[in-house]
């Protein structure tokens, strides 16, 4: 079930690695150190705003913006692919798996939790 602590802590815990994952992907993608230093910092304050910001009604925190659950569900998934794709970008390649299996896995066992999402419309 999704609200299990330890689907939550490794919920957190990917959340965190997306965030982690698109600011060294970010810093990757030049050789001209202010522009790296702008996609590292930037990309995640630019995700994590996007994460905090945009909500389905009836979340248990408050929602500054009230979105559809189909639209946060697709950025969720819009983030962790991304992710996993960005860590197969830089030639990692066992962590590449290891996100994309861990976000599968999460999604499967929460799949209460997308169901709530799905049927959460504003």
């Amino acid at each position: 079930m999704a609200k299990h602590p330890v689907n939550l802590l490794i919920r957190f815990l990917m959340e965190i690695a997306a965030m982690l994952i698109v600011g060294v992907w970010g810093w990757h993608e030049t050789t001209i150190v202010w522009q790296q230093y702008l996609l590292a910092i930037g990309l995640p304050v630019i995700a994590a705003t996007i994460w905090g910001v945009f909500r389905i009604p009836n979340d248990p925190n408050p929602a500054p913006v009230e979105v559809p659950g189909i639209v946060r569900l697709g950025y969720e998934l819009f983030l962790f692919g991304f992710s996993t794709w960005a860590l197969f970008d830089m030639s990692y390649i066992i962590l590449g798996y290891i996100m994309g299996i861990v976000t599968l896995l999460s999604y499967a066992t929460g799949y209460d939790r997308t169901l709530k999402m799905l049927k959460n419309r504003t």
